[in-house]
């Protein structure tokens, strides 16, 4: 069935106009009057609706019923992935959502090829949230994971709470292996590091360890940095019950 994420009040026995972008895509979908589509608007559950009206910039819909459906991992995980080049970025984010992280953190480093600032950097932040809405729709949850503001590593390091949770560095160098993770998901917060195309310069990851930050290596294997978030996510799932 359809899904659409919806940011706006939701509730079951109610009809609703839905936003243009929605009706634009339903129209895509070549969807018709009477038939049943999905509805969630990120607090958690799902709808069960019926298209009532479509035009071709507009669009309503019966609430049937409210599902409390949820497909969230059993842990809170956190990606501070340094910016990709390209549209490396957008697979990874789109990627990082089907795998369960719960929040992401675009950031800017030392060895960094794409640097955003101002308006284009509120431009790519908005077009990234906009993506873990769609990542969301295709593979079925019902959150949809938040993109923090573009910040530089240091700026965003000095501003994490002081309870720190699990944090990881990817680092070609890192001493902890894998395999001495807990075998259990950690109830506090998982936060993973991951540098841009060329990695975190020795002075970035000699930073973050102050700020607990533990350097993970992941074999002798050197990784792309979009591949490398990915490998780790689909990793954890597999080891702390994510799937």
């Amino acid at each position: 069935m359809p899904r659409f994420f919806v940011s706006m009040p939701l509730i079951a026995g109610t009809s609703c106009s839905l936003p243009e972008p929605v009706a634009r895509h339903i129209q895509v979908l070549r969807l018709q009057s009477g038939d049943p589509i999905t509805l969630f608007n990120g607090e958690g559950g799902e709808y069960n609706a019926t298209l009532l009206e479509l035009g071709k910039k507009h669009a309503f819909a019966q609430l049937d019923t409210f599902v409390a459906r949820e497909l969230e991992t059993p842990y809170r995980l956190t990606l501070a992935q340094g910016i990709a080049g390209g549209d490396k970025m957008d697979w990874l984010i789109e990627k990082a959502v089907e795998l369960g992280v719960t929040r992401i953190a675009p950031l800017t480093a030392l060895k960094s090829v794409v640097r955003l600032q101002g308006e284009r950097a509120q431009k790519r932040r908005d077009h990234w949230q906009a993506l873990t809405e769609a990542a969301c729709e295709q593979c079925g949850r019902n959150r949809v994971p938040p993109v923090d503001p573009v910040s530089d590593l240091a700026g965003w390091l000095s501003g994490l709470e002081e309870q720190h949770g699990l944090r990881l560095m990817l680092s070609p160098r890192g001493g902890q292996r894998f395999d001495t993770l807990p075998l259990t998901a950690p109830e506090a917060p998982i936060t993973i590091l991951i540098g841009p195309e060329g990695g975190l310069s020795d002075s970035e990851e000699a930073l973050a360890t102050t700020y607990g930050f533990t350097p993970l290596g992941l074999g002798a294997r050197i990784l792309r940095t979009e591949t490398a978030g990915i490998a780790l996510l689909a990793a954890l799932a597999a080891r702390w019950g994510g799937w």
